[in-house]
């Protein structure tokens, strides 16, 4: 006969509250092996304590509870290696979502430490961008877009640049685009060679001017990119130069080039009407 305890000799084996054990039943994550339909008691044996202690640790790591139900039933549903590949699976997913989240919080602690800090101030020049002849992608990107359109702008120029080495891509963009939302975004690749044939219809040649701007290079990921504008745009407001209406960003190590966010350099220039700075030629 299989050995069978009671809810609270099972509450001591594995340190579980009998609370505990009642919310995991009433929530269908850990049945009972037996409940005595008069008495409405609770029976568990030895074979559900690894189970309940793997419960107990993913609700500790938040995993919601539809997802828990999954990974319980591809543990025991008896699909064998496909079962327990199903079920590594939706924790390795919820791990990664936890490793971004603590990545997320890690670097908002570091930007708020340097908030905390008067002393502590992101070095910015102002500077005169040259000429530039590039291929792009210009378009209005409407209210509650996601970077979905970035993505399409930059697959489009990379099938224009087709396999010719190409300086780091970057995108100019109106302030609108952060303020409220949407806005007029162009997104580049430099290239002196003319649009080839077969390029795609939105990709066109542009000339871009010499520009003058106040600038800085973000290191890193994007998550306080909002500390780099602010001392750009502090930057330009303390010497009364007066905006474009314009940033360009310009990716000089991104993504496309490594998958580690640390080793990211963005070049962030405030673009400024050259006529409130005559000392910047």
């Amino acid at each position: 006969m299989t050995e069978q305890w009671t809810i609270g000799e099972f509450s001591r084996i594995t340190h579980l509250s009998i609370r505990t054990l009642r919310r995991y039943h009433e929530q269908d994550l850990l049945v009972p092996a037996q409940v005595d339909p008069a008495t409405g008691y609770r029976y568990y044996t030895p074979a559900q304590i690894r189970p309940a202690l793997t419960i107990r640790r993913l609700r500790e790591l938040d995993l919601p509870l539809a997802s828990l139900r999954s990974f319980l039933q591809a543990e025991s549903g008896g699909a064998g290696v496909e079962g327990r590949h199903t079920a590594q699976q939706i924790v390795a997913t919820h791990l990664r979502r936890l490793e971004d989240r603590l990545g997320r919080t890690q670097r908002a602690v570091q930007a708020l430490r340097e908030l905390l800090d008067p002393q502590t101030e992101r070095t910015v020049s102002l500077e005169v961008l040259p000429p530039q002849r590039v291929l792009a992608v210009s378009l209005d990107v409407p209210p509650g877009s996601d970077l979905s359109w970035y993505d399409s702008a930059m697959h489009d120029l990379d099938t224009a640049a087709g396999s010719r080495p190409v300086l780091p891509p970057g995108g100019r963009y109106e302030h609108a685009l952060f303020t409220d939302g949407h806005g007029r975004a162009t997104v580049y690749v430099p290239a002196e060679a003319p649009l080839p044939p077969g390029a795609p219809a939105k990709v066109k040649p542009l000339e871009l001017p010499q520009r003058t701007a106040a600038v800085a290079t973000h290191c890193g990921p994007h998550d306080d990119l909002d500390l780099t504008y602010a001392a750009l745009g502090s930057f330009a407001a303390h010497r009364g130069l007066r905006s474009q209406n314009l940033v360009e960003e310009i990716y000089l190590v991104g993504p496309r080039d490594t998958d580690q966010p640390d080793h990211w350099r963005t070049l962030v220039a405030w673009l400024i009407d050259p006529d409130t700075d005559r000392s910047a030629t």
